[in-house]
């Protein structure tokens, strides 16, 4: 399996909003195309993380691939008025927000 992580701002008190966003975006085949496994969704002090398992190491490739998809484009639009990049000034694309791993462990090995 293997994880993105992406970093960004959200606006307080909207977390019930992008999860309705990502509910209805999860009941499509997007995500399924895409390689997600699991999503899930964190707020911390203004701050917004959004974790994806993927079957694979393809996802980050998968993510961009899926940028044209109709259903990709849209949750993109409906997102902007409650996520934004953590740095403006370098982003272009949703790899530009993703965290870097530097430490992995896993129990069952």
């Amino acid at each position: 399996m293997h994880s993105t992580l992406i970093v960004a701002r959200m606006e307080p008190g909207h977390a019930a909003d992008v999860g309705a966003l990502f509910a209805d975006f999860d009941r499509t085949d997007v995500p399924h195309r895409m390689g997600t496994r699991r999503r899930q969704l964190f707020y911390y002090h203004g701050l917004y993380f959004h974790l994806q398992d993927f079957d694979d190491n393809d996802g980050g490739t998968r993510i961009e691939e899926a940028k044209t998809d109709p259903h990709f484009v849209r949750i993109s639009a409906d997102l902007k008025p409650f996520i934004g990049a953590y740095d403006p000034a370098t982003w272009r694309s949703p790899s530009d927000a993703m965290a870097t791993r530097f430490y992995d462990w896993d129990g069952s090995a």
